[in-house]
């Protein structure tokens, strides 16, 4: 199960669609107290990447334990609620004690002195091999000159001291990307986000963060092409209307009784054995 009170949350949403489709993979294989002995074998089984991983963690949706590649989902008490008698207790025993439950969230109390919220099984990033999204990692870059506000990490985002990222695209930058790339401004905003997780969990310095946010939304979303412009156009003015195919459906799936009775729909699906046909 995955409770509203989690994926519904901007803090949720606004990441990359494979690093919630990751969760909901995780989700899906955790054992009845939310941990997982295996999380690089589904990450590979579902094509996701290190980085979706990291976004996770950074985020802190998963906590990785320092042993063994072990992972719990936080918030899964407040996802999941499974009776007593089919309840079947974590073999993570060791590693189940050192966290704490506090409605209904774990929080990791032991602390990986190498490196804090990272674990030892997962390996640090090597420039040369790391690929975010389908974009190449360049070379470590220069520290990036205060000229212009682009030069500056803050100019996609920043973090408060509730861990609530507050976007720094400037509106109408926003509004300008959300037109030229296929992605909303929410989907703009969640991946800034990412890029600023991703920098400052591998200590990347870019040039240009405009155009380093760019580069990545023309890979993953792609360019608004004139087409895609005009077939929106038509979506939002035909929104809650009936279309000429629906009223031809609707005649299609109804049949005269005779005698000048009422019409009658015909029924479209049956339960049989617990399945609808």
């Amino acid at each position: 199960m995955f409770s509203l009170k989690v994926i519904d949350t901007d803090n949720f949403l606004e990441m990359g669609v494979s690093a919630r489709e990751l969760y909901f993979q995780f989700g899906m294989r955790a054992d009845d107290d939310g941990f997982l002995g295996n999380p690089r074998r589904i990450m590979r089984m579902v094509g996701a990447s290190e980085d979706d991983l990291k976004v996770l963690v950074a985020k802190k949706f998963i906590i990785p334990m320092a042993t063994n590649g072990v992972c719990v989902i936080t918030h899964w008490k407040t996802n999941n609620f499974i009776r007593p008698d089919r309840y079947d207790e974590t073999q993570f025993k060791e590693e189940k004690a050192r966290l704490s439950l506090v409605d209904g969230r774990y929080s990791f109390e032991f602390m990986n002195k190498i490196d804090p919220g990272i674990p030892n099984d997962i390996p640090k990033v090597d420039p040369g091999k790391v690929r975010l999204g389908q974009d190449s990692i360049e070379k470590e870059e220069k520290k990036s000159s205060p000229d212009k506000p682009e030069t500056s990490i803050s100019w996609l985002g920043v973090f408060n001291e509730k861990e609530e990222f507050k976007c720094g695209i400037p509106p109408e930058t926003l509004k300008a990307f959300s037109e030229k790339y296929k992605a909303s401004e929410g989907q703009i905003i969640g991946k800034a986000e990412d890029l600023v997780v991703w920098c400052k969990t591998n200590g990347r310095v870019k040039k240009n963060y405009k155009l380093f946010l760019q580069n990545i939304l023309k890979r993953e979303f792609g360019i608004r092409t004139e087409a895609d412009k005009i077939l929106q156009e038509r979506i939002a003015a035909t929104v809650g209307k009936s279309s000429s195919f629906a009223k031809e459906l609707s005649k299609k799936m109804t049949v005269s009784r005779g005698g000048g009775a009422p019409e009658q729909k015909i029924p479209t699906l049956w339960e049989l054995d617990g399945r609808y046909h």
